[in-house]
């Protein structure tokens, strides 16, 4: 059966492709690759050793062939056109009086489709500007509405962790965020810290957030009273991974102790270890910015 590859294309987009031809491919090479309308060039980069499932999806196309000189002569040229039209098509937005921004603009490589990506607020009749665009580029316009998710993407950049974005790096599909998940993991509840480029919820929110809920249906809860050898006091913290509870004693000194040893000392004297929970406090500003987080996650993109 012929090798299955993962083709990238500008803006993070991937797809699969099957090496049809048998053709010998290198990782992080440019290959031309077949459409339902034409050919396109990408970069491969990676090699799928699993068995994919594409019955919901439709069978993978073919790549047609690695990349040669004249080709990536030409995808050269087509990425420095790329910028001159998205100035022009800002010209005839304004021309036309549409309230729309051009985040991108991406060429087909055979020429046969240039596609302008943009982001507004509501719908827009956008028709009159593609008539123009293709009376001026001789060639199939498509405009494509995108959300600020998609449009860090396209743009690309690093994240406050100083690694890049992960909607450029591994993420597929956006899945829903909430401040719930940041409470959930007791992180910050400013919203400068937990927003990402795109002003929306870090997608890293649920990285961790499956193993967070467990541990929480286990450990002591935050303001549980707990005496150990190490002392008495409330728990001020859950350190998850290590699975351990942290509490200042008598003398004020933090303590570590194993959450299990916690637990069993709580079922001796009878108490089921409920405490207060967590309280973040946060000022009115900031509340209000959460509630605006939490209502843009329940837009598209």
């Amino acid at each position: 059966m012929a090798e299955l590859y993962q083709v990238e294309f500008k803006g993070s987009r991937r797809e699969f492709f099957y090496n049809a031809y048998y053709h010998s491919l290198s990782l992080k090479d440019y290959v031309i690759i077949q459409l339902e309308q034409g050919e396109d060039m990408g970069l491969l980069t990676k090699k799928i050793e699993a068995e994919l499932d594409f019955s919901g999806t439709g069978r993978p196309r073919s790549i047609l062939r690695p990349a040669g000189p004249e080709d990536l002569d030409r995808y050269g040229r087509l990425k420095e056109n790329e910028d001159q039209y998205k100035k022009e098509a800002r010209v005839l937005i304004r021309k036309h009086g549409l309230v729309m921004k051009i985040v991108d603009v991406e060429c087909q490589f055979d020429g046969g489709k240039i596609t302008f990506y943009f982001t507004a607020d509501h719908r827009v009749d956008f028709r009159a500007l593609v008539r123009d665009l293709a009376s001026r580029y001789r060639t199939r316009i498509e405009l494509r509405q995108i959300g600020v998710r998609d449009e860090a993407r396209r743009i690309d950049g690093y994240g406050i962790c100083g690694l890049r974005q992960c909607c450029n790096d591994h993420i597929r599909e956006f899945a829903p965020i909430s401040t719930q998940h940041a409470r959930e993991q007791q992180l910050s509840l400013n919203p400068a810290k937990i927003s990402g480029n795109c002003g929306r919820l870090l997608c890293c929110l649920r990285y961790e957030i499956d193993l967070y809920k467990a541990a929480k249906k286990t450990l002591p809860p935050i303001g549980t009273e707990i005496r150990t050898e190490k002392g008495t006091g409330t728990i001020d913290r859950i350190d998850v991974f290590q699975e351990e509870a942290l509490f200042f004693n008598e003398e004020s000194v933090l303590c570590r102790v194993k959450a299990d040893e916690i637990i069993e000392r709580l079922k001796g004297e009878g108490r089921r270890g409920r405490g207060r929970g967590p309280v973040k406090q946060v000022s009115r500003e900031e509340e209000e910015e959460l509630k605006r987080l939490d209502e843009d996650n329940g837009q598209s993109g």
